[in-house]
């Protein structure tokens, strides 16, 4: 029986104990915060990041691990496995994919490398599926049809505190042209296909968490959900707190996602990405 490995990157933002116990290996991408450079999740913890985002000045910047970095994330993985399968952050809003792909055309049918069209928990709950199914002793079209399968199921919904830092990461073509009406709003928004759609925005904090739980209710019976804040615990915790989680897989999940991510979408934000039942 052939052995599976399972690569991705990390802004998946999957639990180290997870991602420990499944063997996933977790390519860092690079936060730039003036002249020093971290890898995420190393030399910087995510509390201390959010603490000091808000005065930040200037604002941090983000990096893609080189071809290299992947290139040798594929070699190690392959040293006890036969075959890597890589699922990475949406194509669209990073160079991460790329650089994967790339990396990967040294290593031939060795290395099978898919765009998860999502990014946090959206790319992390792919990557799982991923990685049970490779455990249970699955082909790798057996993997990669349980990353189809979660791909196409998966919704994600979020609120941002403010509209500031995704206008200036360059990332969502309408948060510039929105910027001047979105002030004194809370910017709402949804991520489907690997596209960032903006949804009406609310005036209030209190009014857009009643919508994310309402989002949630909407979406009915889940396998798997995640509640995702950047700094703001008590409200995933709230939102936690309300949402129905019989029949979950998994327990749901409270997640202070990775400094990259937060780089983009800025303090305060909080969101909840669930996949509903097949």
């Amino acid at each position: 029986m052939s052995k599976i490995r399972i690569v991705t990157d990390s802004t998946a933002d999957i639990p180290p104990d997870l991602a420990a116990e499944y063997d996933i290996t977790v390519v860092p991408a690079v936060v730039v915060l003036g002249s020093e450079q971290y890898l995420d999740g190393e030399g910087l913890s995510r509390a201390e990041f959010y603490r000091r985002l808000p005065a930040m000045q200037p604002l941090p910047t983000t990096a893609a691990p080189s071809v290299g970095v992947f290139a040798e994330a594929y070699r190690a993985a392959l040293a006890t496995a036969d075959t890597v399968v890589g699922v990475f952050l949406a194509s669209t809003l990073s160079s991460i994919y790329q650089n994967a792909r790339l990396a990967a055309q040294d290593f031939g049918e060795r290395v099978h490398v898919v765009d998860s069209g999502q990014l946090t928990m959206g790319l992390g709950f792919q990557v799982l599926a991923a990685a049970r199914v490779a455990r249970e002793g699955g082909s790798v079209s057996d993997v990669l049809e349980a990353v189809q399968s979660i791909q196409q199921r998966v919704r994600l919904v979020a609120m941002l505190d403010t509209l500031e830092f995704l206008r200036r990461s360059g990332r969502v073509s309408w948060a510039k042209a929105r910027l001047g009406s979105l002030l004194q709003l809370k910017p709402f928004l949804e991520v489907r296909h690997g596209e960032v759609i903006s949804l009406p925005a609310v005036r209030t904090r209190r009014k857009g968490l009643a919508r994310l739980a309402g989002h949630v209710e909407a979406w009915g019976a889940l396998d798997y959900l995640a509640l995702l804040h950047s700094g703001a615990p008590e409200d995933a915790e709230a939102l936690a707190a309300a949402a129905d989680t019989s029949g979950l897989v998994l327990p749901p999940m409270t997640v202070l996602v990775t400094t990259v991510i937060g780089t983009h979408v800025g303090p305060r934000g909080v969101g909840a990405v669930g996949v509903l039942k097949a």
